[in-house]
């Protein structure tokens, strides 16, 4: 009993880590028309701020940044 006990634990312990790091690399992985649609939904200083609330890098960040030149930014009135 206790050994089940103990490799049920791990399996969900496993299972969490790697439903974490699917969460970080999707963050990490965004295409130029999602940082533009979000860019224009919101405002680039906005996108720039969540990115970096999820842990964006500064090269993550000018990668985004190059996705931008040359597009016109315009954002969303309400």
């Amino acid at each position: 009993m206790g050994l089940r006990a103990c490799s049920i634990a791990a399996i969900l312990i496993c299972s969490s880590q790697v439903v974490v790091a699917a969460e970080q690399s999707a963050t990490r992985r965004v295409s130029c028309s999602v940082v533009r649609f979000y860019v224009a939904k919101y405002s680039a200083s906005a996108a720039e701020s969540w990115a970096r609330s999820k842990g964006a890098s500064e090269a993550e960040i000018e990668a985004a940044r190059r996705c931008l030149r040359g597009w016109p930014i315009v954002t969303a009135q309400n």
